[in-house]
């Protein structure tokens, strides 16, 4: 009886070994799909780790480009920057110039009339009457022309200087002090605005 009992006990429990077997023991297959499984993930992070790494590199390149681009425009803007402030700076002079002496030539034009006047008073009597009148209007002149900057040269006495004064003859000097000095005006000279608008010519003591 009690061996009948001991079959039945073994026949019920060696199902359940079995199965608990199984369940414990991996099989052959399930490891190979595992590990192919796991090789195409780590070939696909490589590849996306080269993928990436490439377009840094593309990055880098083009920000390097960008910075050369830049520094090119740059150059370019402070090379046209610097002809147009030259560009201003010339033609502002060129419109002070023609400020100041936009009438020089008429002026200088009008240097002869009053060589002619001065000389023509120099003739008068003191006691004519249209020496007066004379002299008013070449005042009035002179006065005109001052206020666009004109100025009489003085020459008279001075040390002869080739920058304001033409030679036209030399004589002995009536003195040792006078010597190298204008002692006689031929042709006065003038001033345009603190330029020299026309030469004294002059006789000097040698």
């Amino acid at each position: 009886m009690e061996q009948q009992e001991n079959k039945e006990q073994l026949a019920n429990e060696q199902p359940m070994d079995t199965a608990a077997l199984h369940e414990e023991t991996p099989q052959a297959g399930e490891e190979k799909i595992t590990e192919e499984q796991s090789a195409p993930e780590e070939s696909s992070r490589r590849s996306r780790r080269k993928r990436s790494e490439r377009q840094i590199d593309e990055l880098n390149t083009k920000v390097e480009e960008m910075g050369m681009k830049l520094a090119e425009m740059n150059d370019k803007y402070m090379r046209i920057y610097s002809e147009y402030e030259n560009y201003r700076k010339r033609t502002s002079a060129e419109k002070a110039g023609l400020i100041l002496n936009g009438g020089k030539d008429v002026i200088k034009l009008m240097l002869p009339v009053i060589d002619d006047m001065e000389r023509a008073l120099a003739n008068l009597a003191d006691d004519d009457a249209a020496k007066e009148g004379m002299q008013l209007i070449l005042k009035n002149m002179l006065n005109a022309l001052q206020q666009k900057g004109l100025k009489p040269m003085e020459a008279m006495g001075a040390k002869f200087d080739e920058n304001y004064h033409e030679a036209i003859t030399q004589i002995p000097a009536p003195a040792p002090e006078a010597k190298g000095t204008v002692i006689d005006v031929v042709k006065k000279g003038y001033f345009l605005n603190d330029e020299v608008l026309r030469f004294a010519q002059v006789v000097v003591a040698n």
